[in-house]
């Protein structure tokens, strides 16, 4: 890459309001790393500690969701291709912080995947809050070891000003790209 190309690059984070981005495998020690240099960004750029919260939160979730989805592919002949298509972006439009990741996904896997997250944008904020507690409680009932697992999304989306956004770009080999947004 040439001095020209990185400009270009810049040119088109700074047009698309992209403040923080990372591209690459994902691992837990990137993402403690990665997470307090968000964190010291925002404190420094003077948002609200809520603000601050909420996108650090949502921060640490979609990239966990990514770490966690190729961490479960070991039998997958496209586990090194997943794991290295991540990507997650912090920025700031008129509507507030935005948060968007997006990751290759095997497309047998879309299908449970995009109807949870229909399901939750169907409920409201009260709505949000029960099924989150429900999910709790369920979670802590079963399984002492999984207590919480699967409330990432609802929890995102309760964080979030305006409904969690998603889409899916079919790729070669049996996999879509997808990507998810959330606005705080």
């Amino acid at each position: 890459m040439n001095d020209n190309h990185l400009l270009e690059v810049q040119a088109l984070l700074r047009k698309n309001g992209i403040l923080i981005t990372f591209s690459g495998r994902l691992s837990q020690q990137l993402i403690e790393e990665y997470g307090e240099a968000v964190k010291t960004y925002l404190e420094n750029e003077d948002q609200s500690k809520k603000e601050i919260i909420h996108t650090f939160s949502i921060f640490i979730e979609q990239t966990q969701n990514i770490k966690n989805y190729y961490a479960n592919r070991n039998d997958s002949p496209a586990r090194d291709r997943i794991a290295q298509s991540s990507v997650v972006t912090i920025g700031m439009n008129d509507a507030g912080n935005f948060i968007c990741s997006g990751n290759l996904v095997e497309n047998a896997d879309l299908p449970a995947l995009t109807a949870r997250i229909d399901a939750i944008l169907q409920l409201n904020k009260d709505e949000l809050k029960k099924l989150y507690k429900d999910q709790l409680r369920q979670g802590l009932s079963d399984n002492p070891a999984e207590a919480g697992a699967g409330v990432g999304l609802i929890d995102m989306a309760r964080k979030a000003t305006l409904p969690l956004e998603y889409t899916v770009t079919p790729q070669s080999e049996g996999l879509s790209f997808f990507t998810l947004k959330a606005v705080v």
